[in-house]
């Protein structure tokens, strides 16, 4: 599933296409992905501006100048493309099939496509006035990359807590965005064990996570995102920060810690995977 550097790249690739333009007409092809799309969402979307861009968490924003906001989440598989921008060399991969283009939005300016072959995404339409009380939104913890997220904040989230720190990072109520990928490679630079309990870790290493999430998420970020199984970026090109991976899927590897001569693990926590180094992970 797209994690927070994937959709803040769909995001940047968007908003160029988007950002501006007026909804000639949408095509929405089916009643649901997910769950139902809104009740009269083609209608209630054709005509606006979109007056701008936005991401929260895992969500792509869509400010449109009725008062609402579309509030877009990619799921599994899906992807935003940009039919008449120059793609990439991968963007007709054998995954790419017309018939789940499930959405089309037509804008003054470019043809827009949703395409989901797993239909885990999902659309819905919110007040933007009362877009922080939306059921989707409303629970979710500061974005790892604002000032909200910081030292206090996390050793305070921490504090008591008796599930494993992988899991504690990957509560939403406690950091809009984090995923699996990206938990996995900030506990291995933090030397910290995935299966170590949050509320047992000193207080300093805790605090030492803060700046190691920001970089392995800005580096993601500026490196187009990952593109593992069917992301893509929207001009169809792949993202290559999975070629950086220190820990994620490189089980059997030598550990890349300077002076470690441990190998990386696979393990299983909560029906996921987690890829960690036990000899250098405390």
């Amino acid at each position: 599933m797209p994690e927070l550097p994937e959709v803040e790249t769909v995001r940047r690739g968007l908003t160029p296409a988007l950002e501006g333009a007026r909804l000639v007409r949408v095509d929405v092809r089916r009643p649901d992905l997910r769950w139902p799309f809104p009740e009269g969402m083609a209608e209630r979307l054709t005509g606006a501006t979109i007056r701008a861009l936005g991401r929260r968490s895992k969500y792509l924003l869509l400010h449109l100048d009725t008062g609402e906001t579309l509030i877009m989440h990619l799921g599994m598989s899906g992807r935003m493309v940009v039919d008449d921008l120059q793609l990439g060399s991968f963007h007709r991969d054998a995954g790419w099939l017309p018939q789940h283009d499930h959405v089309i939005f037509e804008t003054d300016r470019h043809r827009v496509t949703f395409n989901d072959a797993r239909r885990f995404g999902a659309m819905d339409l919110a007040r933007s006035d009362a877009l922080e009380d939306h059921w989707l939104i409303a629970k979710l913890g500061p974005e790892p990359m604002g000032n909200a997220f910081n030292e206090d904040h996390l050793i305070t989230a921490f504090r008591g807590k008796n599930t494993p720190v992988k899991t504690a990072l990957l509560d939403q109520r406690i950091i809009a965005g984090l995923g699996n990928i990206y938990v996995n490679e900030a506990l291995h630079r933090a030397g910290i064990a995935p299966t170590r309990k949050a509320g047992r870790i000193a207080a300093p290493r805790v605090a030492k996570l803060v700046p190691i999430i920001r970089d392995v998420l800005s580096e993601a970020i500026d490196a187009g995102g990952s593109s593992l199984q069917d992301h893509r970026q929207t001009d169809g090109n792949l993202g290559y920060f999975q070629h950086r991976f220190r820990v994620y899927d490189r089980e059997g590897y030598p550990c890349p810690t300077p002076g470690c001569a441990g190998e990386i693990r696979r393990i299983v926590q909560s029906g996921r995977s987690t890829f960690h180094c036990p000899t250098c992970q405390r």
